[in-house]
């Protein structure tokens, strides 16, 4: 499959990549702790200072929609699509895929695309599963997907990790081979014979950030988008703190590790978006000659 993060250029103008800046629009305590929890008012604090980072730069990404949270925050939602970012789906409950049957997949994110349809008058064509929890024992996903109208996906990992990832999968967008899906993988660099993680997340907190753009530069410079992807709440310093005394149980380990460094990543994210261009994953199909 062609490379589809490629800008088109005008008459004149070099060649730019546009790479693609994701958000998984969820609260910390499902995402982290597990599905069982509420979803809290902190979501859309942190989601709109999200959105002010992108506006100021001009950035229009992708949100990968927690539908539990459109539930509660409509008009949180409306207000992502209203800025001009595409809203895809990212499940109904945050269960991972590896714990759900095919047919609880289906109605999860089935009831996940109903949800946001009603908020925004569209059916959205993009999903990302919880914690890139499709792996080799639920390929099945896929054409699934597919059936219920998702045009591409952006849920394969392909690294070696304990929890997810395809390692031998593709590291550039490419067409599943048993269903009409795109997989938009999320950034990573060969080195040592490994794939290794770039694209945001833990990952873009805890490395430094030259390390991220050299690698993002290394990328664009052979010709590849990056897809990156960030959570509202890695930019609320001190609020792990906050929903522990709000009641949620936490314990000492993933208070450090989850707290750690969340204090530096908005002037990252000015960085990034001064150093690079961005496009929606949505538009980066369309100038690749996706037909959607």
């Amino acid at each position: 499959m062609r490379d589809i993060g490629v800008a088109q250029p005008e008459p004149g103008r070099p060649l730019q990549i546009a790479h693609n800046f994701t958000v998984d629009l969820e609260d910390w305590p499902v995402a982290v702790l597990g599905p069982q929890h509420a979803i809290s008012e902190r979501v859309v604090e942190n989601t709109r200072r999200v959105l002010q980072v992108l506006h100021w730069h001009g950035v229009r990404a992708t949100f990968f929609v927690l539908s539990r949270v459109a539930e509660r925050f409509p008009q949180l939602v409306y207000d992502v699509r209203a800025a001009g970012h595409e809203i895809a789906s990212h499940g109904h409950s945050h269960q991972l895929v590896t714990r759900m049957s095919p047919a609880e997949f289906a109605v999860d994110v089935r009831r996940s695309l109903d949800i946001l349809e009603r908020i925004i008058g569209e059916r959205p064509i993009g999903y990302r599963a919880p914690a890139f929890s499709i792996v080799e024992s639920t390929r099945w996903a896929g054409p699934i997907l597919a059936d219920l109208g998702i045009r591409y996906s952006s849920s394969i990992f392909p690294i070696r990790h304990r929890r997810y990832g395809i390692a031998g999968s593709p590291r550039e967008p490419y067409r599943w081979p048993d269903c009409d899906l795109i997989e938009c993988p999320p950034a990573t660099v060969r080195m040592l014979g490994r794939n290794l993680p770039v694209a945001g997340g833990g990952y873009f907190r805890l490395l430094p950030g030259v390390v991220a753009r050299r690698a993002i530069r290394s990328l664009e410079s052979a010709g590849r988008a990056a897809v990156l992807y960030m959570h509202p709440y890695e930019l609320d310093a001190g609020g792990v703190n906050e929903h522990r005394r709000a009641g949620v149980p936490v314990g000492l380990g993933r208070r450090l590790t989850q707290e750690l460094f969340r204090g530096r990543i908005e002037a990252r994210l000015h960085r990034l978006f001064e150093s690079f261009r961005f496009v929606t994953l949505r538009e980066s199909l369309r100038r690749g000659g996706i037909r959607l």
